[in-house]
């Protein structure tokens, strides 16, 4: 680990915009994000091209890439690496088998950041190193707002289970204006937001009897997600 551990970092807020920048990626010039205006897309950074765990969190992310196209989003890699680093990974890579990935092809962009403009924007760069990124996760939405930021040491490989589980539950929020409980997963009860008023509260009371809704107290209404 460095010792510019407490040096001074910029991140980006959850709902803040996301920062623009333009870069040359792996599938062209790209401005972002203006080039994904009405989509959702996972913004990723990893250490560099090359590397063990890196690999599989590829090999993963290109073998669910048409899951999350079928949720409206887009993928979008990122590393301290040139285009040509980046272009001879993701060849190799083509040629792996791995926990049932075989031979995955990374259709992806991906970002050559050889100056750090982009990881320095995202906070991307942290105490583990002055040169590496560490393995960032932005959830943007349509409109370009930053949803949701996870950030993973660069020993510890991404649960795509729960990235995938983060766009499904945003989408269902902002969709049916509800929150998710603790370990939400699709089709598992939702919550209704509390009431704000005296007079909301009768209401929620009486909503309560309804077929498919369970109240545990004012505040703490589930409904059946249908």
């Amino acid at each position: 680990m460095t010792e510019n551990i407490n040096q001074e970092v910029n991140f980006p807020l959850i709902g803040s915009r996301a920062p623009e920048f333009e870069a040359v990626t792996t599938q062209g010039d790209m401005k972002f994000p203006q080039d994904y205006e009405g989509k959702w897309v996972i913004l990723f950074s990893h250490p560099a091209d090359f590397t063990p765990v890196c690999t599989t969190e590829f090999m993963t992310f290109a073998s669910m890439h048409d899951e999350f196209r079928e949720l409206n989003t887009e993928l979008v890699g990122l590393s301290i690496d040139s285009i040509h680093s980046h272009l001879a990974w993701l060849n190799a890579i083509r040629g792996y088998t791995w926990n049932g990935i075989e031979k995955p092809a990374i259709d992806f962009p991906v970002i050559a950041d050889l100056k750090m403009d982009v990881a320095k924007k995202y906070g991307m760069l942290q105490g583990e190193s002055d040169t590496s990124a560490v393995r960032a996760v932005f959830f943007i939405d349509p409109k370009g707002v930053i949803r949701t930021i996870l950030y993973y040491p660069a020993a510890l490989g991404r649960n795509f289970d729960e990235i995938k589980r983060i766009i499904l539950g945003l989408q269902k929020a902002d969709a049916e204006s509800v929150a998710l409980p603790a370990n939400w997963e699709p089709g598992k009860d939702v919550i209704v937001p509390p009431p704000g008023t005296c007079g909301a509260i009768k209401e929620r009371m009486e909503l309560a009897k309804g077929e498919g809704y369970e109240m545990k107290d004012w505040f703490l209404t589930f409904k059946e997600d249908k």
